[in-house]
């Protein structure tokens, strides 16, 4: 094993509201649920029982931190926010279920659920600006953290963007990946480039 090498846990956050009734989130500060903070509970003692995490990094958004705060505390490790981990920005989309945004920008919908490397959120993000940041904080952080396991809190289309590069995969493979609730995925960072340990584990939440 490589003293360089890095390994990433990457956590999406526990469940809330909006996750529940499928709401796009994107910026909106929504907090967990109580099944989300019962997630976030659970995924804190699976982190523990098997890392031991240098570093605990998370998106800014409460729902995020939360989580992360669970499974730092278990370290006794400060939760680093970063900007570049925050949410894709949902623009005009936010708030609205998929459904009342389809009433709105029916062709603008059919291109995010069907050809979504496309697809230009009327006000937000694309895929190729948010895998740009990904990205980007992924090689920042391999630089910062040579050696050692760290965990990173993000949500589901961050985590999927990135794990799309880790696995050197288009954008156009978005929906063909899993994030659930407090999913965790472990990849390594090694001699720059990466290989997958595990994608989309919820084990430990089946208790």
């Amino acid at each position: 094993m490589s003293e360089d090498k890095v390994t990433f846990i990457l956590v999406r956050h526990g469940q809330t509201e909006w996750n529940r009734i499928e709401r796009f989130r994107g910026r909106a500060d929504v907090p967990l649920n109580e099944t989300g903070l019962a997630q976030a509970e659970a995924t804190g003692r699976h982190v523990a029982g098997q890392w031991q995490p240098a570093a605990v990094y998370s998106s800014p958004l409460a729902r995020a931190v939360k989580t992360a705060e669970t499974i730092a505390g278990h370290f006794d490790l400060p939760v680093q926010t970063h900007p570049d981990l925050i949410d894709i920005d949902y623009g005009q989309w936010q708030g609205l279920t998929p459904d009342e945004a389809r009433a709105r920008r029916p062709e603008q919908v059919e291109q995010w659920y069907n050809r979504p490397e496309q697809a230009r959120i009327p006000g937000g993000e694309t895929l190729g600006d948010l895998r740009a940041r990904a990205m980007k904080m992924v090689k920042e952080l391999i630089d910062r953290h040579s050696g050692q396991t760290i965990v990173l809190v993000g949500h589901t289309v961050i985590n999927r963007v990135i794990l799309l590069g880790v696995l050197g995969l288009g954008n156009d493979r978005f929906w063909h990946l899993r994030q659930d609730t407090c999913a965790i995925n472990v990849f390594e960072a090694e001699m720059n480039d990466f290989v997958l340990v595990s994608l989309n584990d919820t084990c430990h939440l089946r208790a």
